[in-house]
C-alpha cells in the first residue's frame, strides 16, 4: 500500500540520507519526537484512568502528560525543520 511505502522510504532515507552519508541530530529529533509521542499516550491512559477512577487529576499527572505532549510537538517539528533547511537546494 501506499502508506507503507512512504513509511519505508521516510527510514530508508533517514538512515541512508542523515546517518551513512553525512550525520545530521535531525535524526534524534524524530527519535525523541517518536518517543515522547509513545510516552504522551502512556501518560494520557493514565491520566484518563486515574480521573475516572478517583473523580479527580492529579496534578503532577496532568503537568507530565502537557510536557511530554508539547515535547514531542516541538522535537517534531523542529525536525521537520531541520530536514526543510538541509533540503532547501532541492526546490524547483
Amino acid at each position: 500500500t501506499i502508506t507503507w511505502l512512504l513509511f519505508k522510504s521516510f527510514f530508508w532515507r533517514m538512515k541512508e540520507k542523515y546517518i551513512i552519508r553525512d550525520f545530521h541530530p535531525l535524526v534524534f529529533f524524530y527519535f525523541l519526537g517518536l518517543l515522547f509521542s509513545f510516552l504522551t499516550l502512556i501518560l494520557s491512559t493514565r491520566l484518563i484512568y486515574f480521573w475516572i477512577d478517583t473523580g479527580h487529576i492529579m496534578k503532577i499527572n496532568a503537568l507530565a502528560t502537557m510536557f511530554s505532549f508539547m515535547s514531542a510537538n516541538l522535537f517534531t517539528l523542529f525536525a521537520m525543520w531541520f530536514d526543510m533547511e538541509a533540503n532547501k537546494d532541492l526546490k524547483a
